[in-house]
């Protein structure tokens, strides 16, 4: 019985290092390594773990420690009061994701050989040796797209994409292949760049390179020009949307990572036109916000015409070493819904 336990339990361990999910047993919860996810969709390059989790997974780190300041006004305790009906429902809400939160944090807990992967996370691996490495560019680097799609140049930047071609030529009666590299110049702004080929796909903009996994394509645009992707035959539409919109949002750590946008915008998304005739799941990314609840179910969903299915939750997990985990419960709540055509 221990044996058949431990094969599963490796079998497991197998799957996750060649997937990156792991499925917890008796649970509906599952790990994902965005890396080894994000590398599943690559031929000929891979994402760098040591590029990717730079700032996460940093052993033997002590909490940082806030020093006194003995010019700071010493804050008054905030007296008890009774909760409006926003706060209860929103109480009530966490009463009921808390229990599902800690059941996964439990599992990741009793999962003592994904833990041990887990302190490796970090390290630099390749299933092929010819692939390439694939690292993040520098932040100072790093053209801001919001920016410059704001600019009156905009229409004008355009991308470079590399496709490898690969022939075969006939020498002394054996094969030997040659590769070509073909360049194509296209819009990076309200346009769809696009990579139909089976491979990888170097691009250029601005001296820095980019790669577009096989079979994958981007818009780049504003809310404003959402209708060129509304396909011309309804048989072509989308059967998976995510969105994740910039909610307005309070905090001025976020407001300075991102620009918002009044809650009012996102009514315009034309869900259904983009939808296929067949129907579509939509994933929305909420925050935990009551009002912004109140929003997306009275108003938003009505506007899109879909109907609620599930809620998912993410839970981030990071470590502070080898042995133990610190779990973060301040996340975004993850919304599925499907269009309703009856």
């Amino acid at each position: 019985m221990a044996d058949s336990e431990t094969t599963q339990t490796s079998h497991q361990v197998s799957t996750f290092l060649s997937s990156g999910v792991y499925r917890f047993e008796n649970s509906m919860a599952v790990f994902i390594d965005p890396v080894r996810l994000l590398n599943r969709s690559y031929t000929r390059f891979r994402v760098s773990p040591s590029a990717y989790y730079s700032r996460f997974f940093q052993p033997n780190q002590p909490p940082r420690v806030s020093s006194p300041n003995p010019r700071k006004r010493k804050r008054k305790d905030k007296q008890p009061h009774s909760l409006n009906q926003r706060e209860l429902a929103a109480d009530q809400r966490h009463q009921e994701a808390r229990p599902l939160l800690m059941k996964a944090h439990e599992a990741v807990l009793q999962a003592t050989e994904l833990l041990s992967v887990l302190c490796d996370l970090r390290k630099d691996g390749c299933c092929s040796t010819e692939c390439g490495e694939l690292l993040l560019p520098a932040a100072q680097l790093e053209q801001s797209f919001f920016e410059l799609g704001r600019v009156w140049q905009a229409p004008l930047y355009e991308i470079t994409l590399n496709f490898h071609r690969q022939n075969k030529t006939i020498e002394d009666g054996g094969s030997l292949p040659v590769q070509n590299c073909e360049q194509t110049v296209l819009p990076i702004f309200n346009n769809l760049v696009a990579n139909e080929t089976n491979d990888d796909v170097e691009a250029e903009f601005f001296n820095i390179q980019y790669i577009l996994p096989r079979k994958s394509c981007f818009y780049m645009s504003d809310l404003g020009q959402i209708h060129n992707l509304i396909p011309d035959e309804p048989d072509c539409g989308f059967n998976l949307i995510v969105v994740d919109p910039p909610w307005e949002n309070r905090s001025a750590h976020q407001k300075s990572m991102y620009p918002t946008l009044p809650n009012r915008y996102f009514l315009s998304i034309p869900i259904k036109k983009l939808s296929h005739t067949e129907g579509a799941l939509v994933a929305l990314w909420v925050t935990n916000r009551e009002k912004l609840r109140n929003f997306v179910e009275k108003e938003l969903f009505p506007t899109w015409e879909v109907k609620y299915v599930a809620t998912f939750y993410w839970l981030k997990v990071t470590s502070f070493s080898s042995s133990s985990l610190m779990n973060y419960w301040e996340t975004a709540s993850f919304h599925a819904q499907c269009s309703d055509y009856s």
